[in-house]
């Protein structure tokens, strides 16, 4: 079965080292996937008005895109993305009358029916690809790379679209061991990163990343990978303000968890390191990764 990309905003422009390893490495895993030939944004965030379907109609236009083209699967890399698609999709599914209403304001749209599933990328890897065939596919193993996974919030919550367990998730550790890597578990990996606060509080998503990153970096992690735009610009570029706030800070690089699932294949050529705030090239070269 061939899955609709959804691709979303930022991973075509700030998050592009996040799409093409993606790519690449679904490509050499045997994952089918055509991008959906027209898409929107999803909304971003998901709508918790008891009375609002016109904030709805974004992310279900996106839904009946992929279903009139003959979809049933629509996969999605953004942790965003996911949350936002997923939870719509669920609202719609469960209330007929909703669905209704928002089929009739797309007017120049099929009925949405509801028979796409929404996937994230991680469930993907995990559930249909499996992580002992990448294990077997790894070409360069990432030995002696201590990593920290972060999740953030919304692979997690609410638990009606969790991936995975909302208090100890462990699908990232288990994908990085998979490449080789040693996981290096922290107690602030399903913390939030502050997420919009970024835009007029850069002062308190800074303290949100300080606490998180020195966390990471206490137990023994020389880079932090997570699989959400939002927390990659928060845990990535925000730690400019954090080294003006904390003078023991020690930078420490960012990484989509993709990019370094495209390393361990050998894929070459697809990481876009330039768009990292905190460089990674070096500690690679250090481990004979580059």
């Amino acid at each position: 079965m061939v899955y609709a990309y959804y691709p979303g905003c930022t991973l075509k422009t700030h998050a592009k080292g996040f799409e093409l390893s993606a790519m690449a490495s679904l490509e050499k895993l045997g994952v089918k996937y055509r991008e959906l030939e027209k898409w929107t944004c999803c909304g971003t965030v998901y709508s918790l008005a008891s009375d609002d379907a016109m904030r709805q109609v974004a992310q279900v236009r996106i839904l009946t895109r992929a279903e009139s083209a003959g979809y049933r699967r629509m996969l999605t890399l953004c942790s965003m993305c996911y949350n936002t698609l997923k939870r719509a999709n669920m609202l719609v599914r469960s209330d007929p009358e909703r669905l209704e209403t928002i089929n009739m304001f797309m007017d120049d749209e099929p009925d949405y029916k509801g028979s796409v599933e929404v996937k994230h990328l991680l469930e993907v890897l995990r559930d249909e690809v499996t992580f002992d065939k990448i294990r077997s596919m790894v070409s360069k193993p990432l030995r002696g790379l201590r990593i920290s996974a972060y999740y953030g919030c919304l692979l997690l919550r609410p638990k009606t679209v969790s991936i995975d367990s909302s208090i100890n998730p462990h699908v990232m550790e288990d994908l990085l061991s998979s490449l080789g890597a040693e996981p290096i578990d922290s107690p602030e990996k399903a913390k939030c990163c502050g997420a919009y606060l970024t835009v007029n509080r850069k002062d308190l998503v800074a303290g949100f990343a300080y606490e998180i990153l020195s966390a990471a970096r206490r137990r023994g992690a020389e880079l932090v990978v997570t699989s959400c735009p939002l927390c990659f610009f928060n845990l990535d570029r925000r730690q400019e303000e954090v080294s003006r706030m904390y003078e023991d800070y020690k930078p420490i690089p960012i990484l989509y968890v993709t990019q370094l699932l495209a390393l361990a294949l050998g894929i070459r050529d697809v990481y876009m390191f330039n768009l990292h705030y905190v460089d990674p090239t070096s500690l690679l070269k250090s481990k004979g990764l580059l």
